[in-house]
């Protein structure tokens, strides 16, 4: 279904200072997860299942491999001469403390897809949601802005660092506050706004002539009394994915059943860069338990609760159990990896042994490039 009233604006405005080594020659958004996916993959493609034909992409620099990935947005059916995908990478400001100003240079690009309404998300908030009901039902209020978000009973646990939401009996937001991690209970806001194209224009051009904010959402937030900002209520799987322990749980949960069934639907399914690979390879030896394995492995070990990525060798006696383990990377005979995250093309010696913990899993990259 198309929808040609919305435009879709991904911000890759993520804080990515707790993701460590991962993010040092990628953004957060091309990050690897669940063997064969990005980061990217679910809300570019929540964005073409709800029917949206035209999304603009703000990223920042360090952006190769997320070009590489998305290419000429084929995967998602954007790929066309009018609307389609287009990335924008060329801001001098980092887009974690400074959007508008990206927004400001790219304003054709709103105004050329004429296009009465925009969706603008992150994209390290993992779900699958349908965003057509989230737009008919800002219509439906007439609302200004509507802000999606979840209630979570795990806050002082998960979602550190995420706005909070304070929300009165008649779903307007009233403040918001950030998540310190002391009450468990809490209104997550999910970063995405739906508003009309109009408004959007004149958010930029207002905090760029007073200078009094530098990012969509603080203008959003501190103009409550002069906006009905109303909220929409998601009910559906998410993750934030904004540290080390976040990616490392978030790719845990892939491997639950519920999770996996929510996430990867035949209704909205998730969209990626296709790569031709052989059928993976598994020798008598092997033993694999309750793993996702990619395309073109060989695998001679045993593997237990763990992601791997496409070509992946595991030699014979490795043991490898709660580990991500990313696309070229090879595991000598009788090595030992227990709660790791070996980066793309790490090798691991014979009879090596690693462990960490949920908490602090061990980031292990290529020895050239320690």
């Amino acid at each position: 279904m198309k929808r040609n009233d919305c435009l879709g604006i991904i911000n890759l405005d993520e804080n990515e200072s707790r993701m460590g080594e991962l993010v040092r020659k990628r953004p957060l958004a091309s990050v690897p997860v669940a063997s064969r996916y990005r980061v990217i993959d679910f809300v570019l493609s929540n964005m073409t299942n709800s029917g949206i034909e035209c999304i603009g992409i703000f990223t920042k620099n360090k952006s190769r491999s997320l070009m590489d990935h998305l290419t000429n947005g084929r995967p998602w059916d954007l790929h066309r001469k009018k609307n389609g995908l287009k990335v924008f990478n060329f801001g001098y400001e980092d887009p974690a403390y400074d959007d508008v100003h990206s927004f400001a240079e790219n304003l054709a690009f709103v105004k050329y897809s004429k296009k009465e309404y925009i969706i603008l998300a992150p994209a390290y908030m993992i779900c699958n949601i349908d965003y057509n009901e989230v737009i008919d039902y800002h219509k439906k209020n007439s609302n200004d802005v509507t802000v999606i978000y979840k209630n979570v009973e795990n806050a002082d646990k998960e979602y550190l660092d995420c706005d909070i939401l304070n929300i009165d009996s008649y779903k307007r937001l009233v403040s918001v506050g950030e998540n310190i991690g002391k009450e468990s209970t809490a209104n997550v806001s999910m970063e995405m706004y739906v508003m009309k194209t109009a408004l959007f224009n004149e958010i930029v051009h207002e905090s760029i002539r007073s200078g009094m904010y530098r990012k969509i959402k603080q203008y959003v937030n501190a103009n409550l009394d002069k906006l009905k900002v109303s909220t929409f209520k998601f009910d559906g799987y998410l993750s934030c994915i904004n540290s080390l322990s976040s990616y490392y749980k978030t790719n845990m949960d892939f491997l639950k059943e519920e999770v996996s069934l929510e996430l990867f639907n035949s209704e909205r399914p998730i969209y990626t860069k296709p790569k031709d690979e052989s059928p993976s390879k598994f020798t008598d030896d092997s033993d694999v338990k309750n793993s996702i394995i990619g395309n073109g492995c060989y695998i001679e070990g045993e593997v237990e609760n763990s992601i791997i990525s496409r070509r992946v060798r595991i030699g014979k006696g490795v043991k490898v159990k709660d580990c991500i383990i990313m696309q070229d990377a090879v595991i000598e005979n009788d090595s030992e990896l227990e709660k790791v995250i070996a980066e793309k093309g790490t090798v691991i010696g014979y009879e090596e042994r690693y462990i960490g913990s949920k908490r602090w899993p061990i980031v292990m990259q290529k020895r050239n490039e320690l």
